[in-house]
């Protein structure tokens, strides 16, 4: 299944980084870039890092934004967010330096990844009871660990 998503370049800087792509047919992904200049990231910090566009996703659908399994074996986590289908800011990914050394990331780098998918919205009915089920109200952890 295909979907239109419109993109509006927010970083003209020179050269132009490519636009999201998929790496691979049948990827889930399209990778974001680093639209900052180079800098360097310390063990324990956090920032936000700018991709130098946004989005113009259509009903009934999100942007999901997670991390890139390469990224993680230098220790970067990218703090997992949603792009509302109503947002058209400049999209943004929060990185964390969860590794032991300084990660280096220069523009251009590919960061993160989004992911569209779509979005049932719910419409909620207040009870005073909610129907009995196999799990009931056991909570984290409940299933053990094997």
């Amino acid at each position: 299944m295909k979907i239109r998503v419109r993109i509006k370049r927010k970083n003209l800087e020179e050269p132009l980084l490519p636009l999201p792509a998929y790496k691979r047919k049948g990827d889930s992904g399209m990778d974001l870039r680093s639209a900052a200049p180079t800098f360097t990231l310390a063990p324990g910090k956090r920032t936000r890092v700018p991709c130098g566009f946004a989005f113009q996703i259509p009903e009934g659908y999100e942007g999901q934004l997670r991390p890139r399994s390469g990224c993680a074996d230098d220790g970067l986590i990218v703090v997992q967010a949603t792009i509302d289908r109503n947002y058209r800011g400049e999209v943004g990914i929060q990185l964390k330096n969860h590794g032991e050394k300084p990660v280096t990331i220069e523009r251009g780098d590919r960061i993160a990844q989004v992911i569209f998918a779509p979005v049932a919205e719910a419409e909620l009915e207040e009870v005073t009871e909610l129907e009995p089920s196999e799990r009931g109200e056991d909570g984290y952890g409940s299933t053990g660990r094997k």
